[in-house]
């Protein structure tokens, strides 16, 4: 049994053959998060939709993860453990901040768990940008926090400077939408019109070009491609051209379980936020070369969980992956994961290895020579040796979610080990058994063909989740079985409205209000 054990390393990772150059002592660090933004949003990874050329330059510039995993399958637990290199279970943050718990919340869902409560500030540990401003950084943090209340933002864990981050976990915390005005006590509201998205891209830029000759980390956390969609009308009319020259598709959700889920990449809004965050990515980097910095920077890009298919804006598809955000299977927690570190990676570089969102603090500090707090326990492990071109030792992979997500998602817990993955349900105590290499669609569950793998797995979890403290949701014992057929009746209902409305999108005459967001009166 593997308690805190190691995945299987496979192959080592795909890297040109060239002589390798030691990084730089004190390297600035990129990093750079999109919210919501799955595996199959990207066009190196397939979208033949969404058009992404700067985050495609990007992954083909340094190491691309072709198996990256986010901490959770929302927000606000993945965001956590990534600062402090943590799983959920550990740090307490298991939902995102601001869902609710208890029995009033169990009946609005007709739930049948009580789910349990859960950290609501980011706790006051060694968090990344601490450590690295003991090792002399200026860190700087941009957009999306949403992870605590005021006296647990940004400029409390860690960063010196905090443009835009607050309670909010969308964009504005819905005083305001992706283009002004909008509503940030840490942002104020530029003129009429202009982007989020590209506004904390230039405040970034602000901060490195002030910065450039000390040490850095930049730490860029996009609002977008989180609800609600919105985008310019130049955009929308460029992608629904596009769609409409797809094959039209008989329909474009099915019901998985719990709700309706996306089957296909067309919605013309949600493709222009992505085109508006790639092009705010793309600044950035541009800078980089344009003051000289590129050589000295390591740049990270990644996503804090899978996309969006299935509730919020039910915006994208993430097959071949099962589901999307918030929900138990792969297309809930895959996400784009590229790491180009100057002197240590080499680009076209590839590595097949299984990494996480808990492994990025301790690549960090090792690259910039930094140190968390001795008692401070770290779940992820430094990722150098694979940047490297090597392996790291064989380790399993957890996740633990008690919850019921707003994406139709079921309180579970998941073991992967090798090709393996388990996942254990809390409402009736079943647990489904896939081989990733043969079923990544996750399609054929093999639990009952393999009980001897299955009861080894389910043991590992077990003892992982007593391990780290996991807290386990409880049976609801208001719960009625009339709300399984109310709720199934909702999903048709709901599959109904979602063919209509997403039809719509690509009409001609379509539009969302008089002022496009406001997002017309000015250039960007």
């Amino acid at each position: 049994m593997k308690l805190l054990g190691y995945f299987l390393s496979g192959a080592l990772c795909s890297l040109p053959i060239v002589t390798q150059a030691e990084a730089p002592a004190k390297p600035n660090i990129l990093f750079i998060l999109v919210d919501d933004y799955g595996i199959k949003d990207v066009g190196i990874e397939g979208s033949s939709f969404y058009e992404t050329p700067n985050i495609d330059a990007l992954a083909r510039s340094g190491m691309r993860f072709t198996q990256g995993y986010s901490a959770c399958s929302v927000c606000s637990p993945s965001r956590a453990s990534i600062l402090l290199g943590q799983y959920p279970t550990r740090h307490g943050i298991t939902d995102w901040i601001g869902e609710g718990v208890g029995e009033a919340f169990a009946k609005e869902r007709k739930a049948k768990l009580l789910v349990p409560d859960y950290v609501r500030n980011l706790p006051n540990d060694t968090t990344l940008p601490a450590a690295l401003k003991q090792a002399g950084y200026t860190t700087f943090f941009a957009g999306k926090w949403h992870l605590g209340s005021e006296g647990a933002w940004p400029e409390n864990r860690g960063f010196d400077i905090n443009k835009g981050g607050w309670d909010a976990g969308g964009p504005s915390g819905g005083k305001g939408g992706y283009y002004a005005p909008w509503t940030n006590p840490r942002l104020p509201s530029g003129p009429q019109g202009q982007s989020l998205t590209l506004r904390l891209a230039d405040e970034t830029i602000a901060f490195i070009e002030q910065n450039k000759k000390q040490p850095f980390l930049a730490y860029l956390s996009f609002y977008a491609v989180h609800g609600p969609i919105e985008t310019t009308k130049t955009l929308w009319e460029k992608y629904r051209a596009k769609a409409a020259a797809q094959p039209k598709p008989s329909e474009r959700f099915v019901i998985d379980r719990t709700l309706p889920v996306r089957q296909v990449q067309d919605n013309p809004i949600y493709a222009g936020l992505i085109e508006e965050m790639d092009t705010a990515v793309g600044r950035v980097l541009r800078k980089l070369d344009e003051i000289g910095l590129t050589q000295n920077t390591i740049v990270v890009l990644t996503g804090d969980n899978g996309g969006v298919s299935s509730g919020d804006s039910f915006s994208s598809s993430e097959l071949p992956y099962r589901g999307g955000k918030g929900r138990q299977w792969e297309g809930g927690t895959r996400v784009p994961l590229y790491i180009r570190a100057p002197g240590i990676t080499n680009s076209g570089s590839t590595c097949d290895t299984p990494v996480c969102g808990i492994d990025f603090f301790p690549t960090l500090l090792q690259l910039a020579g930094a140190n968390a707090h001795p008692q401070q326990v770290i779940d992820g492990v430094s990722l150098v040796p694979l940047l490297k071109g090597g392996t790291i030792a064989p380790r399993s992979l957890y996740w633990h979610y008690p919850h019921y997500g707003n994406q139709g998602g079921e309180p579970s817990s998941i073991v992967r080990d090798g090709n393996w993955k388990l996942i254990h349900y809390w409402e009736d105590g079943h647990n489904e058994l896939y081989n990733l290499s043969a079923d990544i669609g996750e399609q054929h569950d093999l639990a009952k063909g393999e009980p001897e793998r299955t009861a080894t797995l389910w043991k590992e979890l077990q003892a992982w989740l007593k391990a780290t403290d996991a807290k386990i949701p409880q049976p609801n014992p208001a719960y009625q079985t009339a709300w399984a057929q109310q709720q199934q009746a909702g999903a048709i209902k709901l599959k109904i409205r979602l063919e209509e409305q997403h039809a719509k999108y690509l009409s001609p005459e379509w539009q969302p209000d008089p002022t496009w967001w406001n997002s017309q009166t000015t250039k960007d």
